[in-house]
């Protein structure tokens, strides 16, 4: 069944996003870009500009999930704050279009694009450039970042954690289990 996935890295500056189609394993690329922020001085005329774009992404696309990332913990409580509203903006848009919305840390996002939860945004973006055969790292890594948030709830889709819980429940892994399993690799 296809399924159309929206991908947002929120911020006030540059709104990062991808959309992607997703069908069984095979991943297609719809869009990518940014939406530049910075020559607007009010920020609630940025928040509308938010709601707009994702809106309007929304309805082009034919969105069927929205995959956003979420805030992360900074020193900085003003920057936070409108990180947060730019994140609700987008949300809103999602909600004002009844599309499930799913929020994902960047650790996580980081970790489901190239196996590691510190890679560096260059490193998630030369991992899309390459599984999307794009054919360069865009001027802004915020839209290679919401891209990533689109991908990860992509994975996410094909192997539910809930899953993989349940498997790694049933199936015992620790040396115990290895050695009633292996009894001729232990030396007497």
């Amino acid at each position: 069944m296809e399924q159309i996935i929206l991908g947002i890295d929120p911020g006030t500056t540059v709104m990062g996003y991808g959309a992607i189609k997703v069908e069984g394993k095979s991943m297609e690329l719809l869009t990518i870009g940014v939406l530049k922020l910075s020559k607007l001085d009010d920020h609630y005329e940025k928040l509308s500009k938010i709601f707009d774009r994702t809106l309007s992404l929304i309805d082009e696309y034919e969105v069927q999930h929205l995959a956003i990332e979420s805030p992360f913990f900074g020193k900085n409580v003003q920057s936070m704050l409108k990180l947060g509203r730019a994140q609700g903006a987008a949300i809103s848009a999602a909600l004002h279009r009844k599309i499930p919305i799913t929020e994902y840390a960047p650790l996580r996002i980081k970790q489901a694009i190239t196996g590691l939860g510190n890679a560096s945004k260059e490193q998630v973006a030369y991992m899309l450039l390459q599984m999307f055969r794009l054919e360069a790292i865009p001027e802004y890594l915020d839209a290679t970042d919401g891209l990533a948030a689109a991908v990860c709830h992509a994975f996410q889709m094909q192997y539910p954690v809930e899953s993989r819980a349940k498997k790694s429940k049933n199936t015992k892994t620790g040396w115990s289990d290895f050695l009633k399993k292996n009894p001729h690799r232990i030396k007497k």
